[in-house]
């Protein structure tokens, strides 16, 4: 069954379009993550969808009501659609203790204390905050606090949970814990969550869907790891690429030769192409190659179809070691499990996975379906023959 369904969904705002012609179907039990840059329209439309803001066209559909319809100006209050909302800022009243914040909502449905009691407990029992029943807000770390809100949101058994970057205000280990609560509560409660974030890594750890957001509307609806392995657009690829989770870029241009061989030929590696399954590209159209760091791997030897770079800087964290590289003039980073010492200068051999490399067209943008030669990058291992060369 669908939780949510959204058609046609418009929004404007201080005469300026927000939100444009969104289409998005969530399934129940799913966990959506809204994701994209600031002002792109994701908190709105999380607000469209909790009814504290108005469409002004397309529909709404919770659990098979219509709760909202732009052309009828219809509007369901927030209240009566069945959903909980937890803000970034906590929103806790200051003069009532946890346990009080947590029954408010029960109480003004007016159940009984017995069943209020009930149900509250269950709810600090979840979130792990039983003792901290009698504290005021005051008193509590902001980790404390956000349990509190999750908790009150959670009380009233909503069918849908709307979360709005609500771990942007605690630090990092806290917010790492409370990533792994959010997890836990998402596969005990089995509630539909939507989630708005502009962290990559909370959308790809936490989600079962991720919808990225840009210029008000959704331009790719994936999950995580498809999103992260195959980005649809070039746009999307570098936003994903952002913030710790780095995308190398080449540019390249399409090459084809009498006898009908393709390649793409890049400053820093030529990639033979297979043959006849590439009759939409031509020959001398520009693109652009994406390849994350964990895709290029080093030896200190050279390997087949590996190619000769420079270390530029190398920064080690530990658990992996980035390594900044040099090959014709462009800089490329490659991501080494564990720790690895390279000394700046010296020379490395970097075999690029090309079966994990993205194409995209360098006008419009889109991702190209390619067809790459069969070539085999495994060390050891013998190599396609083909009269180009993978290494330049």
């Amino acid at each position: 069954m669908n939780a949510i369904e959204l058609q046609g969904i418009h929004v404007a705002l201080n005469g300026k379009q927000v939100l444009n012609d969104i289409e998005l179907t969530i399934k129940q039990g799913d966990f959506m993550t809204f994701l994209g840059p600031s002002g792109c329209g994701k908190t709105t439309l999380l607000r469209t969808i909790a009814g504290l803001q108005k469409a002004d066209a397309g529909t709404i559909t919770i659990s098979g009501r219509e709760v909202a319809n732009g052309e009828t100006q219809f509007h369901m209050e927030p209240s009566k659609r069945r959903l909980s909302l937890v803000f970034q800022s906590y929103a806790l009243w200051p003069h009532m203790t946890v346990y009080e914040n947590v029954a408010f909502g029960l109480q003004v449905r007016k159940l009984a204390k017995a069943v209020v009691r009930e149900k509250v407990e269950a709810a600090l029992g979840k979130m792990r905050i039983a003792e901290l029943a009698g504290r005021y807000p005051s008193e509590l770390s902001g980790g404390q606090q956000q349990r509190v809100a999750i908790a009150r949101a959670i009380v009233t058994e909503p069918d849908i949970l709307l979360l709005d970057e609500p771990l942007s205000n605690l630090d990092a280990k806290l917010r790492v814990e409370m990533r792994a609560e959010l997890k836990r509560l998402h596969q005990e409660l089995n509630t539909t969550v939507i989630y708005v974030t502009h962290d990559q890594h909370e959308a790809m750890t936490l989600s079962t869907q991720v919808a990225i957001f840009f210029g008000g509307q959704i331009v790719q609806l994936d999950k995580p790891r498809e999103l992260y392995k195959r980005p649809k657009t070039l746009q999307v690829a570098e936003f994903i690429g952002s913030a710790g989770m780095q995308m190398n870029r080449l540019e390249g241009v399409m090459r084809t030769d009498e006898e009908g061989l393709s390649w793409l030929e890049t400053p820093v590696v030529l990639i033979p192409l297979a043959a006849g399954d590439n009759s939409t590209m031509q020959d001398g159209q520009e693109m652009v190659l994406t390849v994350r760091p964990e895709d290029i791997r080093l030896y200190e030897e050279r390997r087949p179809g590996s190619i000769a770079m420079s270390v530029s800087a190398v920064f080690p964290s530990g658990a992996e070691t980035l390594v900044q590289l040099d090959a014709a003039g462009m800089s490329l980073m490659a991501r080494v499990i564990g720790e690895s010492e390279y000394e700046p200068g010296s020379t490395l051999y970097a075999v690029l996975r090309q079966e994990q490399m993205n194409a995209y067209d360098k006008k419009t943008g889109i991702r190209m379906k390619l067809q790459y030669a069969a070539h085999n990058n495994e060390p050891g291992e013998s190599t396609h023959e083909n009269r180009l060369s993978y290494s330049r």
